[in-house]
């Protein structure tokens, strides 16, 4: 099944996807850690790891070094994310109730730990100025091949206006993908399509995009929608950029002949 249903996230560590599952493997554990105020939560897994807050305020440990970070809205602020490799020991400490998604994926290279707070990530208006600004969004690419060559993991972040498209053209790539969803408010929903299948997403919702399926998605008129994105790189084969579908390609020119009459 490519769409996951919200567990409803208790405390600690709630499991989304792994690794090297037998059916329909992204190559990636993802999954959300939930600490209360005053908790601690100590991760030496042996994998390229990254540790995104969502919400709350934690201070991360790795070896002596501290990086504090807080965080109200996924929606309205910027990320910030620690991104370590394999042989760094990460322990966080929540000063507040907080949550952070939490990706990793095996990788034997070595590279110095990073963190990325919101003024390193650009908030990039994707379609603005095209479309009838049907499918203006917000994209936070934390990190790619361009700042983090030794890297098996892209992430970022996407925020979809109410009733606005988003990874519009449809597009494909052969490498997997986990989108996580979040709405404003909370009972909002939105669609995602993978290939020619259709999923209903709320909050707390995770999809699986695979086999270099198309994956256009698009929030309910009055919910913005919120996803995480994360992909895997394939041995020998990299991702740097989607392919879109030729035959929608059109919608992207600024002058596009788009029907415009709504009955004004």
């Amino acid at each position: 099944m490519f769409l996951l249903k919200n567990k409803e996230f208790g405390w600690g560590y709630t499991v989304i996807t792994k690794e090297g599952e037998i059916s329909e493997n992204t190559m990636m554990d993802f999954g959300i850690l939930r600490l209360e105020a005053g908790k601690n939560y100590e991760h030496g897994l042996e994998k390229e790891r990254a540790f995104l807050l969502m919400k709350g305020e934690v201070s991360f440990f790795i070896d002596e070094t501290e990086k504090s970070a807080t965080r109200k809205s996924l929606f309205d602020e910027g990320p910030s994310c620690l991104h370590v490799d394999q042989k760094t020991h990460v322990k966080i400490a929540a000063l507040t109730d907080s949550e952070i998604a939490i990706i990793s994926t095996t990788n034997d290279k070595t590279f110095p730990p990073e963190f990325y707070t919101s003024s390193d990530v650009e908030n990039e208006y994707r379609g603005k100025g095209t479309m009838q600004e049907t499918s203006t969004r917000i994209v936070r690419t934390i990190f790619d091949k361009s700042n983090a060559k030794n890297a098996n993991l892209v992430l970022g972040e996407v925020v979809n206006y109410p009733g606005k498209w988003s990874s519009y053209p449809p597009h494909h790539h052969p490498q997997p993908e986990i989108y996580h969803y979040r709405f404003l408010p909370e009972n909002g929903f939105g669609f995602a399509t993978v290939g020619d299948s259709v999923y209903k997403v709320r909050n707390g919702d995770t999809v699986k995009i695979l086999n270099d399926r198309v994956h256009p998605q698009v929030s309910a008129p009055g919910y913005a929608m919120y996803y995480i994105w994360v992909i895997r790189h394939l041995d020998g084969n990299p991702y740097i950029k989607p392919v879109f579908e030729p035959e929608h390609t059109w919608v992207m020119e600024k002058d596009a002949p788009i029907w415009s009459d709504r009955g004004e």
